[in-house]
């Protein structure tokens, strides 16, 4: 997901200290840790490995819809490795 965000004041003021004092890389790299730690405060993602995985398999779901392929059978998945 791509989103440009403005941030004028104390929030930039204090992304831009968290790079200063080499917490952070960048201010992105500030606001990825400040996700991190909103998600370890409040546990809004409890299992994150899970969550990535479902995420996945619903976007692989999609495309396989959207083109009307098939799954494939265990034996012709394992076949070139036969």
């Amino acid at each position: 997901m791509r989103t440009t965000l403005e941030f004028v004041g104390l929030p930039e003021a204090i992304l831009q200290k968290a790079v200063d004092y080499g917490i952070a890389r960048s201010k992105t790299d500030a606001l990825r840790m400040g996700i991190f730690s909103l998600n370890k405060e409040f546990k809004l993602v409890e299992n994150p490995e899970a969550e990535l995985v479902a995420r996945k398999l619903a976007e692989e779901e999609r495309a396989m819809k959207k083109n009307r392929a098939k799954y494939l059978s265990e034996d012709a998945a394992l076949s070139k490795y036969r």
